[in-house]
């Protein structure tokens, strides 16, 4: 009696920790998307923060509350099921949030910080009279502007609001430009900026200047802070990401939701203590590599 005594006993803790590694697992990346990224000399513990708690609540309804073990794993996986289905927060999601954080932490995501380079020809009046002309096209207030940016900042990552608030906004809006944007040059014997209006209504369509300004537009149409960088033959839009702390935050928000990029490298300006993004439309992610360095000016509205 004695015997299967110790041995039904053994079997229960066994069952136990089964069950509660199998509700930890699932519940730690649920309980993480309501933690803000914590990051502590370049490492990141919001998971692993999130994977105690959830170790906590499990060891505590298996000691104290252990009637109701049964029904909180039931309710945890139709939690699961019902976000899979409808929130686009399911299995695969968990996985990529526990990918990130080896990302995070043990990947490679040097940050290679380029100086900018002006030239004298910066206070030409030729360059001047482009710049004022690029920077009158910005226009975040315009309704069809400020309605497709508020459409397509909800497209994408949703269910990650919560955890990085509105970069979260500003990435769907890059993703779904960038995505759908296409290469159409101008006249070769004039260059035409289009509007944000303009480029929306004929279908994304249009160079890097035009790409520039409708990216500066929906970004500041949404709250955000952007630029446009003109260099020797190119113009590219920057994302104004805070200082270093706020940057740290920026960048595991790009190793999380991009999690399907090969992300080498993340590519930014600083200048006294100003972190400025790349989103060129050539990048597949925020932060891709600078077409050129060579820079005659920065354009902000």
């Amino acid at each position: 009696m004695q015997v299967n005594q110790v041995k039904y006993q053994k079997t229960r803790r066994l069952l136990s920790a089964a069950i509660g590694l199998l509700t930890i697992l699932p519940l730690a990346p649920l309980i993480n998307r309501y933690i803000p990224p914590l990051i502590i000399g370049g490492w990141n513990f919001d998971l692993i923060i999130a994977i105690i708690l959830s170790g906590l609540l499990t060891y505590l309804i298996l000691k104290v509350f252990h009637f109701l073990v049964i029904p909180a794993i039931i309710l945890l996986f139709v939690v699961i099921l019902y976000n899979q289905f409808f929130s686009g927060y399911g299995l695969g999601s968990m996985v990529n949030d526990y990918r990130s954080i080896v990302k995070s932490n043990w990947g490679k995501k040097e940050e290679k910080k380029i100086d900018l380079i002006y030239t004298p020809s910066f206070f030409d009046a030729p360059l001047n009279r482009t710049v004022k002309s690029l920077r009158s096209k910005v226009n975040p207030t315009d309704s069809i502007v400020r309605n497709f940016a508020v459409k397509h900042s909800l497209s994408n990552y949703k269910e990650y609001y919560n955890k990085y608030g509105n970069i979260v906004r500003i990435f769907s809006l890059f993703k779904y430009i960038n995505s759908n944007f296409q290469y159409v040059p101008d006249s070769q014997r004039d260059e035409y900026f289009a509007s944000p209006q303009e480029t929306i209504l004929n279908g994304l369509g249009g160079d890097c200047d035009d790409h520039s300004i409708l990216m500066v537009s929906t970004i500041e149409a949404i709250g955000g802070r952007a630029r446009m960088v003109l260099t020797e033959g190119h113009l590219y839009p920057e994302l104004y990401c805070g200082n270093k702390t706020e940057f740290e935050k920026v960048q595991q928000a790009i190793i999380h939701l991009f999690d399907h990029e090969k992300i080498d490298n993340i590519y930014f300006h600083e200048v006294n203590g100003e972190y400025w993004l790349n989103l060129d439309y050539t990048a597949h992610h925020p932060g891709g590599p600078y077409v050129s360095e060579k820079v005659y000016a920065l354009i902000e509205k």
